[in-house]
């Protein structure tokens, strides 16, 4: 039987493509989307994977979404933390909502998502959770206070909570992506653009199945082995 997957903003950019990756790779594959209702409509007509609309920094919401997905596919076997927002600005002119939206979304979610599918694992002796962190968690960024913060978050939780799970057949892991070509890089003015390009070893920005074939790795059986750890993709721009 296929094991059943969930991933949290799943519908466009990194997380469409770790769902497609999945789906081809044999799962049954969840996607959760946040607002954009068009474009999650078009995601599973395209795709024929099923999206869930949730606020995944809810957490009674995230109890009954995740509730809902166990009824239509199955227990779930997998999860892929990937939801996440940018509310960028320095310190001086940033205010609470967006350093609050930002931490809810990109690291409470986390949390949210993982508390409503821990029990399921442990019970059945089997988890895959992987956490998309970022190389802004690692390295920092100007203006990015808040989404750093979170992201490297993610990076103390995913540790936290492999140590928790080993023991039931639980990995956890972390992935941090570098600059990968999505809509949010591609608001990026050309010219920032192209300097941040130029700080990449490898001179171009990384492709959503990047990140995506890493995921699918890490969620399988040959990764059984591999827990707590953060994989850097990012071209070579950040060596930790």
């Amino acid at each position: 039987m296929s094991r059943v997957a969930v991933v949290t903003g799943g519908t466009r950019g990194i997380g469409e493509a770790i769902c497609l990756q999945l789906k081809d790779a044999g799962y049954v594959v969840a996607a959760t989307y946040a607002g954009n209702t068009e474009s999650a409509t078009a995601f599973t007509v395209r795709s024929g994977i099923p999206s869930f609309r949730f606020d995944v920094s809810d957490f009674e919401a995230c109890q009954d979404g995740v509730r809902e997905i166990v009824e239509q596919l199955g227990d779930i076997d997998v999860l892929v933390n990937n939801a996440g927002i940018t509310r960028d600005g320095t310190m001086h002119n940033m205010n609470f909502e967006n350093w609050d939206k930002v931490i809810q979304t990109n690291l409470s979610s986390c949390f949210n998502m993982s508390k409503a599918v821990i029990d399921g694992m442990r019970e059945r002796g089997f988890g895959r959770i992987v956490n998309i962190g970022s190389i802004n968690g690692r390295a920092g960024q100007y203006g990015q206070v808040n989404y750093a913060a979170a992201k490297a978050g993610i990076h103390g939780f995913t540790k936290a909570l492999a140590l928790e799970g080993a023991s039931r057949g639980i990995t956890v892991n972390a992935i941090a992506p570098g600059y990968v070509l999505t809509d949010m890089v591609r608001s990026v003015p050309e010219k920032v653009l192209e300097r941040i390009v130029s700080t990449i070893p490898v001179k171009h920005l990384g492709d959503p199945n990047d990140i995506a074939r890493a995921v699918v790795f890490l969620v399988s059986d040959d990764a059984g082995f591999i827990t707590g750890s953060t994989l850097d993709i990012n071209g070579g721009q950040h060596m930790y």
